[in-house]
């Protein structure tokens, strides 16, 4: 059996990767540019990290806990905007 993995809305991927960046910063986990910006630029002049292999989207470093409180936190935050949306609250 094959699993795909379709969005409902494809238009919302881009929203979702905001929330997901927003929310690391949020918990002060160094995803995205920020990473760039610290021990993989320095890595990169030391040689160990060539520069063509440094990513944005990296996220190899954090920790499957860390990781799933990301999405833990994405997923209440959806549920409670479409809480409001529903209710009115």
């Amino acid at each position: 059996m094959s699993k795909t993995n379709k969005k409902v809305v494809p238009e919302s991927g881009k929203a979702l990767d905001i929330l997901k960046y927003e929310i690391a910063a949020e918990l002060g986990l160094p995803v995205g540019k920020q990473m760039a910006s610290m021990n993989v630029e320095f890595a990169t002049e030391l040689g160990s990290n060539p520069s063509q292999q440094v990513k944005e989207d990296y996220w190899g470093h954090i920790a499957s806990r860390d990781a799933g409180a990301v999405g833990g936190t994405i997923t209440s935050r959806l549920i409670k905007k479409a809480e409001e949306t529903l209710f009115g609250l």
